[in-house]
């Protein structure tokens, strides 16, 4: 693996870190405002890349079919909105904003639930960047260097405010700032390991490369539709949300074209 590769593969996670380091600077709690504002950009970034990065290449990379081009991107978001609905109802976890526990049944610890939540929702954004990075290994038309870095990139500046979110909640259940941050971190790892995956997968079966571009965004868009949405809508300032969504929207539009 090279070094482009390898750096794009960790730029997120660094993204993930860096904002759960904000344990230690910030206060013992983090606004209502504050987290509206991250949370609504976090899902325009979201979008964006879903639109931009993957399923606008999907079909691009499907022109052979002519006017069925759309059929790979179609069944391929398909397919990861029914992946993370499944992760959804078998893995516990909990959300921000609310007592009760999705999934089964557990005893797991409510501060354990919440890294769950996050990291449910990391699995589709390491996946994104491990597709495109491989088909630009392998010279996918449309799949460039700079728009692998770009996404890479734009899931890096979204996961900032959420390495907060998750970092700054769990010192407030009552955490030490360490263990707050050590678990904002582990929420994550998963994305280097899962685009990792998603590369050795992808040059196995490369036929499938559009359709693994639209599972990554079909993934990416349940997230933003069950969490991030509901949660940066409920409640007082969700017009700052609805701002800050098209501010992460107009951001990831820029570096796709820019660096694409």
């Amino acid at each position: 693996m090279n070094v482009q590769v390898t750096t794009g593969l960790l730029v997120p996670f660094l993204g993930t870190a860096l904002g759960s380091a904000c344990v230690f600077f910030m206060k013992d709690k983090m606004s209502v405002r504050l987290e509206k504002i991250l949370q609504g950009f976090a899902a325009g970034v979201m979008v964006a890349a879903s639109v931009w990065s993957l399923l606008i290449p999907a079909m691009e990379q499907s022109s052979n079919l002519g006017k069925l081009a759309f059929i790979p991107a179609v069944v391929g978001l398909w397919l990861g909105t029914l992946f993370l609905l499944i992760l959804d109802r078998v893995i516990p976890h909990l959300h921000q904003f609310t007592n009760e526990a999705e999934g089964p049944k557990s005893k797991l610890a409510r501060t354990t639930m919440m890294v769950l939540a996050v990291t449910l929702h990391n699995i589709p954004e390491g996946m994104a960047v491990g597709v495109v990075y491989a088909g630009w290994l392998k010279g996918n038309g449309g799949l460039s260097a700079g728009a692998a870095f770009a996404l890479a990139l734009g899931i890096a500046i979204q996961n900032f405010p959420e390495g907060a979110i998750i970092s700054m909640p769990l010192h407030a259940e009552g955490e030490g700032k360490g263990k707050a941050f050590i678990n904002g971190v582990l929420s994550g790892a998963v994305e280097p390991i899962g685009a990792i995956l998603t590369i050795i997968f992808a040059e196995l079966v490369i036929p499938a490369l559009p359709y693994l571009l639209a599972f990554a965004a079909g993934a990416m868009i349940y997230v933003v539709v069950e969490e991030l949405i509901p949660e940066m809508s409920s409640g007082k300032h969700s017009n700052v949300g609805v701002v800050m969504f098209a501010a992460g929207f107009a951001l990831m539009m820029i570096l796709d074209t820019a660096l694409g």
